[in-house]
């Protein structure tokens, strides 16, 4: 298990044991340096797989993070998503991309990969990342990693096994989690860990918001081409939506409890998304091994009641991110805490930790904590379709792969065949 952990997530319930849930103790946070700018050191080259939005993103966070570091190469799938990055890169930040280390298609992540870089930036849409991860740890790059890591149970296993790869070859790898890196929410994660609130019963988290992007198709784009521009709406290639973006609320659920859930039972639907096969809310009630409950939300529909945060109740008081202002209250309301934050972007923040721990070679790896969130976020999605309740040792356990066994940009016959899940018709896989 990688540093940042705050218990094992291959079991355990993450509690007093016989004492009983509601004794409290402290644990070992293992938290990240927090500079406000990576020290000097060997000079990094990054190169990106995905320039997208995200991946363009990352780009400038990375070559913000402090001094002596370059983005050397680019690769994607579409041309466009390269010029664009190169342009924004030369305007934003003088940076000039050479022609032969930029690439296309879908062995572009190889080529970067090969391209003499340091680290690698992995920011594709998930279906691709755990292929693009064991690739860059078995060629001994460091790793910024965007979340989720994995649409599928055979996807997680693959992060699994090369984050115990990186990790016995001392590579650095920071995954897109962002909450682990911001000031405020770690100063949280300390007055809870100073007995504040007491022994944490239960908790609450949301990620309701309105409707995300996307893209309708174009009569010049083949079928596998319009998927990948509308990623965010194939299951096959985000998740849906509770992986894609609700992994930052369960991962938060699971770094505050300790542990991760055994179980879960939830329900969703789909109302209003355009395009894709997948819902557009979900509730989920996620059971540990100790009998705890979260209850996790989430929704892209817009004119509804929305808010993106987390509370966590204590057995003294409760502490809350409502707002995006991580505080402690007392059960009336009564503010006892408020978290102090930085103005450092945890976006930033994440490049200046992966860069500070290559350069003071500080044992960092997120992989693994990351993958069992993100199959934290499966569980769930997988009892919404099917209506059953599903246990994280089936998923653990399950042969579940989805999309295509091969990439071409061309027809593959799968939106004929994509179907909107109908609970309590379907069987877990």
């Amino acid at each position: 298990m990688g540093v940042g952990t705050l218990s094992s997530c291959a079991g355990g319930s993450g509690t007093s044991g016989a004492a009983g849930i509601f004794d409290w103790e402290p644990r070992e946070l293992n938290l990240p340096p927090l500079l406000q700018t990576a020290p000097e050191g060997k000079a990094l080259k990054a190169g990106v797989i995905g320039c997208g939005g995200r991946g363009s993103g990352a780009a400038i966070n990375f070559l913000d993070a402090g001094p002596g570091l370059s983005i050397t190469a680019l690769g994607d799938v579409f041309q466009d998503r390269i010029d664009s990055l190169r342009e924004k890169l030369k305007n934003e930040k003088g940076v000039e991309v050479a022609d032969e280390n930029c690439f296309v298609g879908f062995d572009a992540f190889e080529k970067v990969i090969d391209s003499g870089v340091d680290v690698v930036i992995l920011a594709t849409p998930p279906k691709f990342r755990p292929e693009q991860f064991e690739a860059a740890v078995k060629a001994r790059k460091h790793v910024f990693m965007e979340k989720p890591v994995a649409v599928d149970t055979v996807g997680i296993r693959q992060v699994i096994a090369a984050a115990k790869m990186a990790e016995s070859q001392g590579l650095k790898v920071v995954t897109g989690t962002q909450r682990r890196h911001e000031h405020s929410y770690i100063n949280l994660m300390k007055e809870i860990n100073n007995n504040a609130i007491g022994h944490i019963v239960s908790a609450n988290v949301y990620w309701n918001g309105g409707k995300l992007w996307h893209r309708d198709s174009n009569p010049d784009w083949s079928e596998m081409e319009w998927m990948i521009r509308d990623w965010v709406n194939w299951c096959w290639l985000s998740g849906d939506h509770i992986v894609e973006q609700h992994v930052h609320n369960i991962d938060v659920a699971n770094w505050f409890m300790g542990t991760h859930p055994v179980k879960a039972v939830g329900f969703g639907s789909r109302q209003r998304r355009v395009t894709g096969d997948q819902y557009d809310n979900f509730s989920v009630d996620y059971i540990y091994e100790d009998g705890r409950h979260v209850h996790s939300m989430c929704r892209q529909i817009n004119s509804c009641a929305n808010g993106v945060y987390e509370i966590f109740h204590g057995t003294k008081a409760i502490a809350t991110t409502t707002g995006h202002k991580p505080q402690i209250v007392d059960p009336a309301g009564n503010q006892l805490f408020v978290a102090e934050g930085s103005e450092t972007s945890p976006y930033v923040q994440e490049h200046i930790d992966l860069v500070t721990c290559i350069r003071q070679d500080i044992p960092w790896n997120e992989a693994e904590q990351t993958a069992i969130s993100n199959m934290v976020a499966i569980m769930g999605r997988v009892s919404a379709y099917t209506g059953k309740e599903v246990t994280f040792e089936e998923m653990m356990n399950s042969d579940m792969k989805l999309g295509p066994d091969t990439y071409i940009m061309g027809d593959i016959g799968y939106i004929e065949n994509a179907k909107v899940p109908v609970p309590g018709t379907l069987e877990r896989s």
